[in-house]
This record gives C-alpha cells, sequence and structure tokens, in this order.
C-alpha cells in the first residue's frame, strides 16, 4: 500500500481483512507546517507528513464483549493484515470490555469520506509571514526581542465501521505564542492566539500589546502572598475550565470521588454553582472553534469509548445561567448513573453576558492584580478540584484604574469551581488560546473574569 493510497481505501481494506464480531477503522492524516523565531529572527521552519491506522476490533464471548486496539504509523500493504490480527488477537486474549455496547449505527455517511485529505503547507503563513517580519523590524527598533512560534495542524480523520458508518472529519489548528523580552531578559511579557488559518492573527498588533506590557514592567514593585482582587484574562480562565471541563466525569461525581458530587451521595447537577449568569457549553459547529461533529475515541478511558465511535457530539451546555447541567458521559456510563448521554467535548466557550474589554475592566479597577497567563498547574484535591500553579510573564497592579508597574510572580492554590462562586464581573467572551494546556487543547472562548480575592499563597521567582 504506497503513500499515495486514499485514506478511506485503507479503511475499507482493513474493515475487508477483519474475522472479529466488530470492527473499527480510523485512518488519520496528518500534515503540519511550522516557523519558529529567536531574537527578532526566525530560525526553524517546516512541513511534515504522517499518517497513523488505528483498529478496534470487538469479540463477543459468554461473558461479554471484549476489545482489542492497535495503532501503527506508516502502515504498507504488508503491514495491513497483520495491523488487523493483532487487533483481534489484542481482543481475543482480553477479558470483557467494562465499558461495551454495541457499535454504534444510524449515523448518516458522509458524502466526502472518499475524498482526498485536507493538507496544510508553508502557503498558510503567505499573510502571516511577512507581517511577522515587520513585527522583527517594529520590535529591533523598539529595544526588544521577539520570541515564539507558529504551527498549524491539519487532521484528516477517515472512520468506518462493520456497522456501516462511513464518516470523514477535517480538523485544522493553528497556535501561535509570542514572547517579547528585554535585552538584559529582566522583563518578559507573552501573548498567544488560537486559529483556524493564520487569516486571523496579526503578529504586529501582539507585538505592540506586548511593547504596552515591557512597558508597565520598567517599574518593579514587591508585594507578599495574599488574597487579592485579580483579573483573570481569558487565556487563564480557559486553562482553568479546560481542567474543570476534564474533572467534570458524571460516574465519578456518582460514585463520590469528585468536586462534583453531592455530601451524602448524588451529583451536584442543578445547584447553583455562580451568581453571575454564566453558561458554559461546546457547540461543535462553534464559527471559528468548529470541531468534530461525532466521536472519535482511539482507546477508551475515565470520558471516552472505543465503542461509541461515530456517536453524534450535540451542542451541549455544561453550565447554564450559573447552574450546572451536564456533566461528560459516555453510553456506558450513562447506563451506570442514570444520567443523560453527553459525549466529551471539542471545544469550550464561557459566556457571561458581559460586554467589557479586559482594558475597561483595568479601568473600572481601584486596586487588584492583572494576571498575563498561567502555567504548570497541577491538581492538590480532587474532591474539591484544589489546584496550585504559577503566574508567568508579568503580573501587574492596578491603582486607581491604571497600570503601575509590574509586581513578583505568585505561586496560587484555587479550585476553578470555587472561583466560578467568587466571581463578581465577567467581561465580553471572545477567543483565546489556553498557555497552560495548548498541547492538547486549542479551541476555546472565554471572558475575562474579577475575583475579589484570588489566592496568591506564594511569592514565585519566575519571570
Amino acid at each position: 500500500m504506497s503513500p499515495r493510497t486514499r485514506p478511506h481505501e485503507i479503511v475499507e481494506r482493513a474493515l475487508e481483512l477483519s474475522t472479529a464480531d466488530g470492527c473499527v477503522v480510523i485512518a488519520d492524516e496528518e500534515s503540519t507546517a511550522n516557523l519558529r523565531w529567536a531574537g527578532n529572527a526566525l530560525t526553524t521552519n517546516g512541513v511534515t507528513r504522517g499518517r497513523t491506522l488505528t483498529v478496534i476490533a470487538t469479540v463477543d464471548g459468554k461473558e461479554g464483549t471484549a476489545s482489542g486496539v492497535v495503532s501503527r504509523s506508516a502502515v504498507t500493504a504488508q503491514d495491513l493484515e497483520p495491523l488487523v490480527r493483532a487487533a483481534e488477537a489484542a481482543a481475543r486474549g482480553a477479558g470483557p470490555a467494562e465499558d461495551a455496547q454495541p457499535l454504534v449505527t444510524g449515523t448518516p455517511s458522509l458524502p466526502d469520506f472518499t475524498d482526498a485529505p485536507a493538507e496544510t503547507s508553508s502557503a498558510v503563513f503567505a499573510d502571516f509571514a511577512p507581517a511577522l517580519g515587520e513585527a522583527f523590524a517594529r520590535a529591533r527598533a523598539g529595544g526588544r526581542e521577539l520570541y515564539g512560534f507558529a504551527n498549524h495542524e491539519l487532521v484528516s480523520s477517515y472512520m468506518g465501521t462493520s456497522t456501516g458508518l462511513r464518516l470523514r472529519h477535517d480538523q485544522p489548528n493553528g497556535t501561535l505564542e509570542l514572547n517579547a523580552k528585554s535585552p538584559d531578559r529582566l522583563r518578559s511579557a507573552w501573548a498567544g492566539r488560537g486559529t483556524r488559518d493564520f487569516k486571523d492573527v496579526d503578529p504586529t498588533v501582539l507585538d505592540a500589546e506586548l511593547a504596552v506590557r515591557l512597558g508597565w514592567a520598567e517599574r518593579k514593585i514587591d508585594l507578599p502572598a495574599g488574597r487579592y482582587e485579580t483579573l483573570l484574562p481569558p487565556t487563564a480562565v480557559a486553562d482553568l475550565l479546560i481542567y474543570q471541563m476534564w474533572s467534570a466525569s458524571a460516574r465519578d461525581a456518582v460514585e463520590g470521588r469528585t468536586v462534583f458530587s453531592k455530601p451524602g451521595g448524588g451529583t451536584r447537577l442543578g445547584e447553583r454553582l455562580s451568581p453571575l449568569p454564566l453558561t458554559l457549553r461546546s457547540d461543535p459547529n462553534a464559527p471559528g472553534l468548529e470541531s468534530a461533529p461525532f466521536v472519535i475515541a482511539h482507546s477508551s478511558g475515565d470520558d471516552a469509548s472505543v465503542f461509541d465511535n461515530g456517536l453524534p457530539v450535540p451542542a451541549t451546555e455544561w453550565i447554564k445561567d450559573g447552574e450546572l447541567a451536564r456533566l461528560t458521559s459516555t453510553r456506558h456510563s450513562a447506563g451506570l448513573t442514570g444520567l443523560p448521554v453527553s459525549p466529551t467535548f471539542g471545544n469550550l466557550i464561557l459566556d457571561g453576558g458581559g460586554e467589557k474589554s479586559l482594558e475597561e475592566m483595568v479601568a473600572d479597577t481601584g486596586r487588584g492584580l492583572l494576571l498575563t497567563c498561567l502555567w504548570y498547574i497541577r491538581e492538590v484535591d480532587p474532591a474539591t478540584l484544589l489546584l496550585t500553579g504559577l503566574t508567568r510573564d508579568g503580573v501587574y497592579l492596578v491603582e486607581d484604574g491604571q497600570v503601575v508597574g509590574e509586581v513578583n510572580n505568585f505561586r496560587f492554590n484555587e479550585s476553578p469551581v470555587d472561583l466560578l462562586s467568587r466571581a463578581s464581573e465577567a467581561g465580553r467572551t471572545e477567543k483565546t488560546l489556553p498557555r497552560e494546556w495548548s498541547d492538547w487543547f486549542t479551541r476555546a472562548a472565554m471572558p475575562a473574569l474579577r475575583i475579589p480575592d484570588f489566592n496568591m499563597s506564594s511569592v514565585s521567582k519566575g519571570v
């Protein structure tokens, strides 16, 4: 099977080779293009291509249905049958799968299943690269250095099943991260953007924003640990709420293991989590944040099941007008809990009803902190979803509506669920790039949040 063999043909041939009771085949065609720069100059660029084939075999037995999953890259004609047989052997050697369900049926086949995969190339940077050169020149003239990278990935996923599903999804995913530093490396500022095609990101705009922040950092102010009124920018809100959703398993909540478990039994569904009319939702068709409208699961885990492959993913409100409305569940866990099936999400949007920009929220602040971003976020206590992490690349003191200088970095200890209950204001929702989780999750839109008493638990020496 040559590299030119069309993905849908690979899927069909693997299904023909299968002798298992059930089979799911996923072919992922991936292409990437990237630019990297340091000290106001490009350092590397490249384009890659790749293919991964995943075969999921299911075998029925007296005690239940078992599954075997095998994934390999660069599969040739000689490799295809051994790959299918390996998945079948894995299924026959495994015990009954806890999450076993009938393979999905009824999802209409897509007419583009037989089309060639979408691909990215260096052409995606046709407009971006000249603007980046202009940003380098401006930064050089302004006495600052720019570091960062731009990455664009396009994955075409083809799915076929023994129950007749023939589905395909093209997922573009772009990230831009830009860091500006003073020549002595004592001042640093960061900005990031998520994008589908690099047509809606301008590095000169980001450089201008970073120049302002480096200017704020010329005045240094030491502050002790403590609780401060804090403005969390959209990127920080995204990082916190993505982790919250990764912890929003219906089964874990029913079994009393998470912050969404109700004391004495049950879940907190229907409970008000915020006094603000916040709605946290996912929608595969959200403009600019489009994601797969059906389940693509290469393995089973707490929030996904290979048996659910091809299951439609609807728009879902996880929190509605401040109340907890849904928890994630597979068909298997929904059967255990009695709660609705709610497949995991491909994007995350928080609507707060606010209209103010972050700059306008700063102008309305008497005294407080303005963060740039969070990083090194780790879980401390799953029962409360207490997280710890660090601030990075700029924490600024606001007095009487003006930024008056940069303060030291902090370690924080906070639960995102608790933060929602204490948030006193939400700004305008806008697309953002979560910095901590950008390797795993990029499609987010969030408002800035005002927290009256954000817990900066200790001082950090980081820049």
